[in-house]
């Protein structure tokens, strides 16, 4: 099934607002209905592609001669113009295709990529990898206004090794989170990588941008997960990792997470794999601020025991309740303070024991139990805030989301400069913002913030947003945060991202692909500028 093309996810999914959160909306943010309703995807005039018959045929026998794998047709392209940040729905919305593919295809293995990529450089045509769709900064809009080619791979989507005894796997990059957890289950294991996105974003995807689940404080990062990595390029293969760790020179694995596709195609991916939790719980704790609960949970990722789930919504986000979207609203009359979720999974003696560990904890920082009920609610719903944004915006609201990461002691700051930067912005343009934050992921050194942005939409969503952002990526570097934590760097966060690896980093980076795409073909715009 693919994804709601103006939209996220599941069409069948899609909810409307409760009247507790339209009538807040109106009455705290201003938020007007909208004038005129989105445009069907039959309305939508996409002008015929331009990719050329040599062109054509040369990417067809780079996949066999398949009619069915280059597609040339208007929905298949416009399904495959851009992804999902809240500009790239409002543009899709009204009918904006600026950015569509002129074929998309789809090969089925590492040796049709290559093939692709040949054909690419040989008729200077753009390639943008496609897995899930789910970029939510620009990673799939080129800086290019030339023919491209989007290279969905989907059907790239097998298990390809399982080794019991190293508990390793190797898997296709179009593999969607849970296609690969069902394969990984019928051999009893897990690769444990549950970000918000992980209905439809794929292996290939976690990789290419440094993905990290909801589950991090148990598992760790995508890319912690990573042992291997074979990645295809206009100047042929590249193969990373033949051991767990390696003191052969620097590390070839990290440069190719995150890369985003700017250096080639991730062809497999070798990770990791856990024993299928036999345990899972989840429950919710109570702290009077955000202050409070930070120093809490900053207590068990640097002395432990650690829970598997961590993750604190300060006062803003437990009123509203965003901490359980599939409720949202019905936290109101609630108590005040913030709510932690924790969430344990393992053995059962193991759960057991970290659990007793970290209620001794918490309650001597200041915690109040809250019972199983909210951290169950959230493990129920936490998939759902994207599908909060799309009714959101149908209701004619600006909902947006932004993350970064620092140490623990500039938390604090960081956390006030992005509030103070998206507030003071958005207010000055006359619409008046809600600005939510939530611990997201934790580490012994320090902590990712996300921040959830509600406001009106003004006149120009998407130069209003537009602004907004700037502000709150000024305020991050200034403030001592990365640029992004977990959503990858895409157009979005470039310009702030060359900002922070320095002059002479983004000279080597550019060597880099120069020699593994010496054309600039592969994603143009997206991590480096654009030669």
């Amino acid at each position: 099934m693919d994804m709601l093309w103006n939209g996220w996810g599941d069409p069948a999914r899609a909810t409307s607002l409760p009247d507790t959160v339209t009538g807040l909306l109106r009455e705290l943010l201003g938020v007007k209905p909208r004038d005129t309703a989105s445009v069907h995807l039959a309305e939508i005039d996409i002008p015929p592609s331009p990719l050329d018959d040599a062109a054509h045929r040369a990417l067809l026998a780079a996949v066999g001669d398949r009619d069915d794998r280059v597609r040339r047709d208007a929905e298949t392209r416009v399904r495959h113009t851009r992804g999902k940040s809240t500009p790239d729905l409002l543009r899709i919305r009204e009918g904006d295709v600026t950015d569509t593919p002129a074929a998309v295809v789809l090969p089925e293995s590492h040796d049709e990529v290559l093939a692709v990529l040949r054909a690419c450089a040989g008729h200077r045509l753009p390639v943008v990898p496609f897995g899930g769709g789910t970029s939510v900064v620009g990673g799939l809009a080129p800086g290019r206004t030339d023919a491209f080619v989007a290279l969905d791979l989907r059907h790239m989507n097998r298990l390809l090794d399982l080794d019991p005894v190293s508990r390793t796997a190797t898997l296709q990059p179009g593999l969607r989170a849970p296609e690969a957890e069902a394969l990984l289950a019928e051999h009893g294991y897990t690769l444990g990588h549950f970000p918000q996105s992980y209905e439809w974003a794929t292996i290939g995807g976690f990789a290419a941008t440094r993905s990290s689940g909801q589950a991090s404080a148990g598992y760790g990062r995508f890319d912690e997960m990573v042992l291997a990595l074979t990645l295809a390029t206009p100047e042929g293969t590249l193969d990373t990792g033949r051991a767990p760790r390696s003191a052969a020179g620097p590390d070839l694995r990290q440069l190719v997470l995150g890369s985003e596709g700017a250096f080639g195609v991730i062809t497999s991916v070798t990770v990791r794999v856990r024993p299928v939790p036999r345990v899972r719980r989840y429950e919710g704790w109570r702290f009077s601020s955000f202050a409070e609960g930070t120093a809490a949970l900053r207590r068990l990722a640097q002395d432990g025991p650690r829970p598997t789930v961590l993750r604190l919504s300060d006062e803003t986000e437990t009123l509203i309740g965003l901490a359980q979207p599939d409720a949202i609203g019905t936290a109101l009359e609630q108590s005040a303070g913030c709510l932690a979720v924790v969430g344990f999974e393992g053995t059962e003696e193991d759960t057991a024991h970290r659990r007793e560990g970290a209620a001794a904890v918490l309650r001597e920082a200041g915690g109040t139990f809250a019972g199983e009920e909210p951290g169950e609610r959230w493990a129920h719903g936490r998939y759902s805030a994207p599908y909060l944004r799309d009714s959101l915006l149908d209701a004619g609201a600006l909902a947006e989301t932004l993350e970064t990461a620092t140490y623990w002691s500039r938390v604090p700051a960081l956390y006030t400069a992005v509030r103070d930067a998206l507030t003071a912005t958005l207010t000055e343009a006359g619409t008046p913002p809600l600005v939510m934050c939530h611990i997201s992921h934790v580490y012994e050194n320090g902590a990712s913030l996300y921040f959830t942005v509600v406001s009106a939409q003004g006149d120009d969503a998407v130069a209003h947003w537009t602004r907004a952002k700037h502000a709150a990526n000024e305020a991050i570097l200034a403030a001592g945060g990365t640029i992004t934590h977990h959503h990858g760097v895409g157009t979005d966060h470039r310009d702030w991202y060359v900002r922070e690896a320095g002059p002479l980093g983004v000279e080597a980076l550019r060597a880099v692909k120069r020699r593994l795409d010496p054309d600039g073909l592969l994603n143009p715009g997206v991590l480096l500028p654009s030669d």
